[in-house]
């Protein structure tokens, strides 16, 4: 049975992945696509995101839900960066 504490820690946890990626999304608009910055720009949270599903206590049944967290995030940044008047 899933509780509210469990809905609110994984809520936080989406969060998380969301604020997280925004700097990454922000710094990977402005780099070419499939290049080795662009890469790392998309890969360096998913450490910090699994450090904190597993500290949690989560099983991987919810990286789907996180994924859509991380992706905004990145989705934010990179339209943060574009929309930036130079």
């Amino acid at each position: 049975m899933v509780t509210w504490d469990t809905v609110f820690l994984l809520s936080l946890i989406v969060l998380a992945a969301l604020v997280l990626n925004l700097p990454f999304g922000y710094l990977r608009v402005k780099t070419r696509k499939f290049s080795l910055a662009w890469f790392l720009y998309i890969h360096l949270p998913i450490p910090a995101i699994f450090l904190l599903r597993t500290a949690a206590g989560f099983s991987a049944k919810v990286i789907p839900i996180i994924i859509v967290g991380a992706v905004l995030g990145q989705m934010l940044g990179g339209r943060l960066n574009r929309s930036r008047v130079s």
